[in-house]
């Protein structure tokens, strides 16, 4: 409904109806403005978020060109569903947003993905505003991928690969994760804790030398526990101009490892960091978010599956639910007490 529907339904039904209801449509569009200009995640009530996340999703969906009336694709990218099982749950699920996002070689906006591109950047715009109110303020750029955080880190590596195309070593101090042992290089277990054995690291990107490493992986936390040594790694990439890459998959919800990370950010190097959508935001597991990459990380067209999970999740929670002041991060800091 626009103002020009608005006036011809006055014929309709008494126009104070009808302007109540046109009130009502304005402050519900004001939400969506709101978030538009700003860019910003706001502070939003249960019936604001329903409102954004079925009024705006469905707006922006329409905005995609498989959802235009009469239309009748014959690219291999239009958004067809063959089953009526699969094309229900897509309504309800994703709003109809199945066109994805991006074309070959980039995440960009494509004349035919409109509306899922715009869902995609304003995502990736509240999403980098929680991390800064989670205190990492020198974050430049974010975006959320639809891969979990071992494929995400994959992405960064082959990425960071090409800046040192004759690079052949990845350095990864020790965490406990079976899938991570044959990537290892250097470790050591001292005391009641898991630490990374410094010297020998610098004597490993000494022997190996920066042009042959492409980066040093760093991990916040895992399920040992671990000193914390980022900020001494970053200062040693800065020393020997090696890359950084740190695998922050749980970090969001800890105040400690956002902490360290801007430490790291400030007095060393972090090229990249990768956190889990699902361990961080609770939406479903499929997606992660990679901030501060300096270079595009995507390879073609993706899916937009995560973008309307976290964007309305967390417009849901607020800045007041996810601020270094809220109370899942005050009851966290309790329980690390013990």
């Amino acid at each position: 409904m626009n103002s020009e529907n608005f006036s011809i339904s006055e014929k309709i039904v008494s126009a104070s109806y009808i302007r109540q209801g046109s009130q009502a449509r304005r402050s519900h569009e004001q939400l969506i403005r709101q978030l538009l200009d700003q860019l910003h995640i706001c502070q939003v009530t249960t019936s604001g978020v329903y409102s954004l996340g079925t009024k705006q999703q469905n707006e922006l969906a329409v905005m995609d060109s498989n959802n235009l009336f009469g239309n009748c694709g014959f690219g291999e990218r239009e958004g067809r569903v063959a089953s009526i099982m699969i094309m229900r749950y897509v309504c309800v699920a994703l709003y109809r947003l199945i066109h994805g996002i991006g074309r070959s070689g980039d995440i960009a906006a494509t004349p035919k993905d409109a509306g899922s591109s715009l869902l995609s950047k304003l995502t990736n715009s509240v999403v980098l505003d929680i991390l800064k109110l989670r205190c990492v303020q020198s974050v430049a750029s974010c975006f959320v991928v639809p891969m979990a955080t071992g494929m995400s880190l994959t992405l960064c590596f082959l990425t960071l690969r090409h800046k040192r195309p004759k690079a052949r070593y990845i350095i990864w101090p020790l965490i406990d994760q079976k899938s991570c042992f044959n990537a290892m290089i250097t470790n050591i277990l001292e005391g009641d804790e898991l630490r990374t054995d410094l010297e020998s690291v610098d004597l490993k990107m000494q022997e190996l030398g920066a042009e042959n490493i492409i980066c040093v992986h760093s991990t916040t936390s895992c399920f040992a526990i671990q000193s914390w040594l980022n900020r001494e790694l970053a200062t040693m990439c800065a020393k020997y101009d090696i890359l950084h890459v740190v695998n922050n998959a749980y970090g969001v919800q800890s105040s400690k490892c956002m902490h360290f990370l801007q430490q790291g950010a400030r007095v060393g190097r972090i090229d990249a960091f990768v956190q889990s959508l699902d361990k961080n935001f609770m939406v479903p597991v499929g997606g992660a978010t990679i901030y501060d990459a300096d270079c595009p990380l995507s390879t073609g067209q993706a899916s937009a599956s995560p973008c309307p999970d976290v964007l309305i999740t967390l417009l849901t929670m607020g800045a007041s639910g996810l601020g270094p002041n809220s109370v899942f991060i005050q009851f966290r800091k309790l329980n690390e007490t013990h």
